[in-house]
């Protein structure tokens, strides 16, 4: 595909030059204090007597499910996603006594202290149930979803299940400029993406893989929609250089050290920001058993903290005006 021509709402391109700080990591420099942060007794507590307040209704606000003692944990996490490593996992509450049947309820309780709920299903639902092979796999791909934070809660894990694993942008980034600069130079340029909101018809929007926005990096890597993109007659094609860089970028992404391998619980809350860190996700066998699947309740967030994004960027979601703060859906 030959680059369309710069506009002045285009999103920036990096400098070709290392990306440092604690966003740039590799799983062997990680432990998990790192990442781990514990919950007790008095904060499962704190959750199940606002759950108890709520009476089924879903929370307008942080101030309609107070978590006085909780909060102030969850917005430390979200500084974390925002400018430390890019995830972390809340590990304690206690699953079972809760129940499952709260699950749905129990995520966006936390998600009202992070962000606002974005629709994801076709009807416009804030939470949706995802169920991934939790082994043998036929292929597994790492891949940012559309918002600024994604917070999932483990609902089952087969004891022989695959782990989680993460990926950072920041270090996927560095080693492809190590490797082949020209390839990081076209996963910065705009590569056909094709997008599918749960309210509006499919588009494809020119999309980069690694940009820039106020001077922070941003990495936001979607393969299968850029593949999409490619089945549609009137999409330019990629040429062999890209579909070339795309594959490197697969490559260095499960390549050993880099990744980092999470073994969650149900009950777990795994929280990451998608501009950062990017999750595996499993193409699965065909008949695969319900019972060895990894089951779990996702949400996705907008931040008002988040980065601000440039336009193309932006055209992920709604649009909020080019620059502006929020994330990818304004509004």
């Amino acid at each position: 595909m030959s680059a369309s021509p710069p506009t002045p709402n285009a999103p920036a391109r990096p400098r070709l030059a290392p990306q440092a700080g604690q966003a740039a990591w590799h799983a062997a420099d990680l432990r998990m204090p790192d990442w781990m942060i514990p919950l007790g007794a008095e904060d499962a507590a704190e959750l199940e007597s606002a759950l108890a307040a709520l009476g089924g209704r879903v929370p307008g606000g942080a101030a309609e499910a107070p978590l006085p003692r909780l909060g102030p944990v969850l917005r430390q996490a979200a500084t974390r996603l925002d400018i430390g490593r890019g995830f972390a996992l809340l590990r304690g509450l206690p699953l079972d006594r809760i129940g499952e049947a709260q699950a749905e309820a129990l995520l966006l309780v936390l998600g009202v202290h992070l962000g606002r709920a974005l629709p994801q299903g076709p009807g416009g639902e804030a939470v949706t149930r995802v169920a991934s092979p939790a082994s043998g796999a036929a292929r597994w791909r790492f891949h940012a979803d559309a918002a600024d934070v994604v917070a999932m809660l483990t609902l089952r894990q087969p004891p022989e299940g695959d782990p989680v694993m993460l990926v950072a942008a920041a270090a996927v980034h560095n080693e492809m400029l190590k490797r082949d600069r020209a390839a990081l130079g076209l996963l910065q340029a705009p590569l056909p993406h094709l997008l599918l909101g749960p309210q509006e018809a499919p588009r494809v929007a020119d999309l980069p893989v690694f940009s820039a926005a106020s001077g922070a990096f941003i990495g936001r890597y979607a393969r299968d929609a850029i593949e999409a993109a490619q089945r549609l007659p009137e999409t330019p094609r990629l040429t062999a250089a890209q579909v070339e860089a795309l594959d490197l970028l697969d490559a260095i992404c499960a390549e050993p050290g880099l990744a980092l391998k999470i073994e969650v619980r149900p009950g777990d809350v795994l929280l990451f920001n998608p501009l950062q860190v990017w999750k595996r996700r499993a193409e699965g066998v065909e008949g695969a058993a319900e019972g060895a699947q990894r089951q779990a309740v996702r949400l996705l967030l907008v931040t008002a903290n988040s980065r601000a994004l440039p336009a193309g960027m932006a055209a992920i979601g709604e649009g909020p005006a080019p620059g502006a703060v929020g994330g990818m859906v304004g509004g």
